[in-house]
Formats: C-alpha cells, sequence, structure tokens
C-alpha cells in the first residue's frame, strides 16, 4: 500500500467514524451523511436521534461489562476487598459515564423543552394581553364617540322643548320646532350610520364597470357640485370591469366626493377643483380610483384618525363615513388609502382586485 492509498483509508475511516458519532450510520452501513444545505425531515431527526441514543447505551455497555466481570474476577481471585477498591474505583468512573451518556441528553432536551415552552406561553400571554387593552381601548373610544354624537343633539332638542313648554304660546316656537327635528334627524342619522357600521351586509358581487359607478355617485351629488361652483375633471374610462357591489361601491365614491364639497364649504375655498382619475395595474389584476381635491387639507394628527369611528373634523356629520368606507373596501379584498397636508388638499386612493371574489361578508 503506497502513501496515497494510506491517506485515501485514512480518509475514509475519519468519514466512517464522524458518521457513526452523528448518528446516521452504523458499522456495517454504507448510508452517507445527510446534505447540511437541506433540512432535515421529522422522520430523519427522529432516527437520529434514535441512533445517537442507541450508540450512547451500547457506549455504557461497553464500559459496564468490563466492570462486572473484572469485579467478579478480583473476588473469586483476591478476595473481598480488592474487589471492593477495584469496584468503587472504578464505578466512580462508570457513574460519571452513565450520567454523562444517559441522563445528561434527557435532561438537557427536558430543560430546553421547558424553557421554549416557558416562553412561547409567556410571548403569547403579552400578546393577548396587549390585543385586550388595544381592543379595550377602541371600545372606550368607540363609546365616548357614540355618546358624544347622540348626547349633544339630544340635549339641544331637550332644551329646545322646555322652552317651548315654558311659553307654548310664543313666535318663535315653531323655529325651535325645526331646529329640535333637525337635531333628532342628526340622532337618527347617526344610530343608522352605527348600525351600519356594525352590522355584517351581505357583498352582492356582479361583474360592472368603475365608470359607471363614479358616473352614478356624481349624478347623486350633482346639485351640490353646481351650488358650490366646483370644477370637476373626470378620467376614469381607463379601468374597465371588476368585479363587487356597484351600490356599496357608489356609496364609498359619494362618501369621498362628499367629504371633499364639505371641505369646500367649511373653508370656502377659492375655485374648487375635484380631480377624479381611475385605471389598471401593469398586470391587469387590479383597478384603482383617485379623489384629489384642492381644499384645506388636514395636517397629520387628523391625517391619522380620519380612519377611527365618529371621529370628523367638520361641524356637522357622523363620524362614520370614512370608517364604512374602508369597512366596505376592504370587504372587496382592497384597500384605501390618504394623503393630506395643510393647505395642499387631500387624496384618497382606493384599490380593488378586479377578479378575486370578496368574502361573502363585509368584515
Amino acid at each position: 500500500m503506497n502513501h496515497r492509498q494510506r491517506e485515501e483509508w485514512r480518509r475514509l475511516r475519519r468519514e466512517a467514524r464522524r458518521a457513526r458519532r452523528s448518528g446516521w450510520a452504523e458499522d456495517g452501513e454504507d448510508e452517507p451523511p445527510p446534505d447540511p444545505k437541506r433540512p432535515l425531515t421529522a422522520a430523519q431527526k427522529a432516527l437520529r436521534e434514535a441512533r445517537a441514543e442507541a450508540n450512547r447505551k451500547i457506549g455504557f455497555l461497553a464500559h459496564a461489562v468490563p466492570y462486572v466481570a473484572v469485579v467478579l474476577f478480583l473476588l473469586v481471585v483476591a478476595g473481598f476487598r480488592p474487589a471492593l477498591i477495584v469496584a468503587l474505583a472504578w464505578g466512580i468512573g462508570l457513574a460519571s459515564h452513565w450520567f454523562g451518556a444517559i441522563v445528561a441528553p434527557r435532561l438537557h432536551k427536558r430543560i430546553i423543552e421547558q424553557e421554549v415552552h416557558k416562553r412561547v406561553h409567556a410571548d403569547v400571554t403579552r400578546e393577548r394581553r396587549t390585543l385586550a387593552d388595544a381592543h379595550a381601548r377602541h371600545v372606550e373610544e368607540l363609546a365616548a364617540g357614540v355618546a358624544h354624537e347622540i348626547r349633544n343633539p339630544i340635549t339641544a332638542a331637550k332644551s329646545l322643548v322646555q322652552q317651548m313648554g315654558e311659553d307654548p304660546t310664543a313666535r318663535d316656537n315653531v323655529e325651535y320646532a325645526g331646529v329640535a327635528l333637525a337635531e333628532l334627524e342628526r340622532v337618527e342619522k347617526s344610530i343608522s350610520h352605527l348600525l351600519r357600521f356594525a352590522r355584517e351586509e351581505d357583498v352582492a358581487v356582479a361583474e360592472l364597470s368603475l365608470a359607471d359607478v363614479v358616473a352614478a355617485a356624481l349624478d347623486t351629488l350633482s346639485d351640490r357640485i353646481a351650488g358650490l361652483g366646483v370644477k370637476v375633471e373626470c378620467d376614469v374610462a381607463e379601468a374597465g370591469t371588476l368585479r363587487g357591489d356597484g351600490e356599496k361601491l357608489r356609496r364609498v365614491v359619494i362618501n369621498l366626493i362628499g367629504n371633499a364639497l364639505d371641505a369646500f364649504a367649511e373653508a370656502r375655498t377659492p375655485a374648487p377643483r375635484l380631480e377624479l382619475s381611475a385605471g389598471k395595474n401593469l398586470a391587469g389584476t387590479e383597478v384603482w380610483l383617485r379623489v384629489c381635491d384642492n381644499g384645506p387639507g388636514m395636517d397629520a394628527e387628523k391625517l391619522g384618525r380620519i380612519w377611527s369611528p365618529f371621529y370628523t373634523s367638520k361641524s356637522t356629520g357622523t363620524g362614520l363615513g370614512l370608517a364604512l368606507s374602508k369597512k366596505v373596501v376592504e370587504a372587496h379584498g382592497g384597500v384605501i388609502e390618504a394623503s393630506s397636508a395643510p393647505g395642499a388638499g387631500s387624496e384618497f386612493i382606493v384599490t380593488l382586485p378586479r377578479r378575486t371574489a370578496p368574502p361573502v361578508e363585509a368584515r
């Protein structure tokens, strides 16, 4: 055997020893070690652990059998005392080997499993507590909004009715009655919007044209648009068709345009302008609608709260319009985004899938 053959033989022996230590091969087996670049399957992991456990037990028995044989031999040949001395001296090492080979791996695995379970349980508990706190804050904000939105008009109507009762023949009673009715209608509108927001409504999916939806919304608000002298620029023909609920999407567009008109009216915006554009993404899988105005705009604080139920920066309104719009868009599997800055107007972009069927119920 030359030098090269000896080196090759030694290399093969080293690989065989490494395979036996890793628990993947035993004497007489030709199974190669696993590829480190590929993850192990559950069966491979179980086989690896079982072989490692068997190797440790066989190694311990390889020490225990000579120990028993030598002790018995000394007991017969040399007597009790020499046998006892050798048994104690060798037994300490054998016990240490037993603990390191048999007990320590199991104990190590058990401690790791307990620690992992403890940490996972703590993380899950912490996450649940965080979600519960967030839900509680949301419920508190919603309850405060409902109370504010209903209490104020009821208080005003009650005060007016009391004044009418104090002087039933007063000239102002007709005016008071009109104002009280307007306040009660405001309460009715708030409750109606709240019920719509809380109710899980079915989405009637059908093939529709986004241009038709926008045209229907503009037609609904045509009188207000003309009264405010708003210049409307509409370019939505390129969006094409999609599957969705036409009536609910029409309400979304009405709400977005209506908010812009309210902003124009309150800020008395000179030369108000409203831009509506639509189109498809490059893959043709989504359609988008952009509603942009040149109104007063919003600061970062207001922009961050516009989706919250009952939040409104207008003197009138329920504060549920955008929350309802977001709910409808998400029920269609889409998203709605907003951007704004003081003095720079506001922009809303609605993105909807063209063919993806929405869930049965709005979420």
